[in-house]
């Protein structure tokens, strides 16, 4: 038990008590308070319950932790192992034809510079 789900817990039950007040000496006031602190005891109770589940969860599973980091490292090494393929690829490509990459890349890097910096007047 949580923080949250103890002081929940006692916000519902004295607003209980002050609401069973508020309809013995009929008054609106206390009802209404004990039935705002019912409601608000209770939202917090519920989510103190939540947050000890969750916590349960992430204590009760490292093994998943492990299986989301071994799947995460194999997703890195796959998309390592694509971009080391690409480069390689460009690389080729670029033995065949150098004078054609230079101006390739010359025209990306102008247009690179002129849209940062826009025209100027």
């Amino acid at each position: 038990m949580n923080k949250d789900e103890f002081q929940g817990g006692a916000r519902y039950v004295g607003g209980k008590v002050e609401k069973a007040i508020g309809d013995t000496v009929d008054s609106r006031d206390w009802q209404v308070d004990g039935v705002v602190d019912q409601v608000a005891g209770g939202a917090q109770n519920l989510y103190g319950r939540a947050k000890s589940a969750v916590e349960d969860i992430v204590d009760g599973a490292p093994e998943l932790a492990d299986k989301l980091g071994s799947e995460a490292r194999h997703a890195a090494d796959r998309t390592a192992k694509v971009a080391r393929q690409g480069a390689q690829t460009a690389q080729d490509s670029a033995k065949d034809a150098p004078l054609l990459w230079a101006l390739g890349a010359a025209a990306i890097g102008y247009g690179l510079a002129w849209f940062v910096h826009g025209q100027r007047d």
